[in-house]
């Protein structure tokens, strides 16, 4: 899945899909998609990803209390 780096507008490939949906996790391992070629995976804070339309990530897979305290 790809998604986009809020800060610098790069897309980035998820490499794994469980880290991103699971609310508990902070981080998800990507590749930037910048280049010719491939670069190294990275790990990166879901607060910094989005998706490429700019829409922010859903609440329930970055906040794991979203039923009992959402944010504001």
């Amino acid at each position: 899945m790809f998604l986009k780096e809020a800060r610098t507008g790069d897309l980035v490939d998820v490499v794994d899909m469980s880290s991103l949906v699971n609310p508990f996790y902070s981080q998800v391992t990507v590749q930037y998609q910048s280049g010719e070629d491939l670069a190294d995976p990275v790990k990166i804070n879901k607060q910094q990803l989005s998706f490429p339309s700019g829409e922010d990530l859903p609440e329930c897979w970055t906040n794991g209390f979203y039923r009992q305290y959402p944010q504001k």
